[in-house]
C-alpha cells in the first residue's frame, strides 16, 4: 500500500480540499471581524466608564478563544492517548499555540482597560494572577513540544500536561467568586448586565473571535501535518 504522504494525487487533494476551507473560513471571518468593529464603534458610551469600556468587547471575546484552544488541547489530547492517532496530537498542538496567542492579546487587552479604570496597568488582582499563571503553563506546553523531538514519548507527556493544565481555565474563571472581596474585578457577566446598545457589540466579538479560532487552527492544523509529511518523506529517502 502507498504511503498516504508520498502519494501526490491524494496529497494535492487534501490541499485542494484544506485550502478550499481557509478560503471560507477567512472569507467569514474577515466580514465578522468588519461587523464586530462596526457595532463597537457605533456602540453607546458607558456612563461610567467612558469609551475605555468598549475594551469590554475586544477583552472578554479574546480569553474565551483562549479558553477554547486550551480546551481543545486537553480534549484532542485525551484522544491521542486514547486512540493513538498523530492527527490528534497535531491538533493539540494547533489549539494550545491559537489559545496562548489568544492569551497573549487578553494579557496586552487587560491593563489597557485596567489603566483607564483603575488608573494603573497591572494590580495583582486574583483573576489577573490566575491569567498570567495560565499562560506560563501553555506557554511551557509550547516549549516543551518545540525543545523536544517529536517522539510518542513527547506526545503523550504534552497530552497529560496539557489535559492536566486545563484545570486552570475553571480557576480563571470563577476567581471572582472565589476570591470574593479581593478581586478587582467586576463580576462575570450575567443575562442583564450588558447595557441598552451593548449586547451586539459583545456577540459579535464572540462570533468574530470564534471565527478567527477556527481558521487559525485549521490552518496551524494543516502546517503541522505538513511537516509531519515532510519529516516521513525524509525518513524514507534515508531507508
Amino acid at each position: 500500500m502507498a504511503n498516504p504522504a508520498l502519494d501526490p494525487v491524494a496529497s494535492s487533494a487534501g490541499e485542494s480540499r484544506i485550502g478550499t476551507t481557509l478560503r471560507i473560513s477567512g472569507a467569514v471571518l474577515l466580514l465578522l471581524v468588519a461587523c464586530w468593529a462596526w457595532l463597537v464603534i457605533d456602540a453607546p458610551i458607558d456612563s461610567r466608564q467612558g469609551v475605555i469600556q468598549k475594551v469590554l468587547y475586544v477583552h472578554v471575546p479574546l480569553w474565551f478563544a483562549a479558553y477554547a484552544g486550551f480546551g481543545l488541547t486537553a480534549v484532542c489530547g485525551a484522544l491521542y492517548l486514547w486512540r493513538g492517532e498523530e492527527r490528534f496530537d497535531r491538533i493539540a498542538i494547533a489549539g494550545a499555540e491559537v489559545g496562548v496567542l489568544f492569551c497573549t492579546l487578553g494579557l496586552i487587552s487587560g491593563p489597557i482597560w485596567a489603566k483607564g479604570t483603575w488608573g494603573h496597568w497591572w494590580a495583582w488582582d486574583p483573576r489577573l494572577t490566575v491569567s498570567l499563571l495560565l499562560w506560563f503553563i501553555y506557554l511551557a506546553y509550547l516549549l516543551l513540544r518545540s525543545f523536544t523531538e517529536g517522539s510518542t514519548r513527547t506526545a503523550r507527556f504534552a497530552a497529560v500536561y496539557g489535559i492536566a493544565g486545563l484545570g486552570a481555565v475553571p480557576l480563571n474563571y470563577f476567581a471572582i467568586e472565589l476570591f470574593g472581596g479581593a478581586a478587582m474585578h467586576p463580576d462575570n457577566l450575567e443575562r442583564g448586565s450588558l447595557g441598552d446598545g451593548m449586547g451586539w457589540p459583545f456577540v459579535a466579538g464572540i462570533l468574530a473571535c470564534a471565527a478567527v479560532f477556527v481558521h487559525l487552527v485549521i490552518a496551524r492544523t494543516d502546517l503541522e501535518t505538513r511537516r509531519a509529511e515532510m519529516d516521513q518523506l525524509d525518513t524514507d529517502l534515508e531507508v
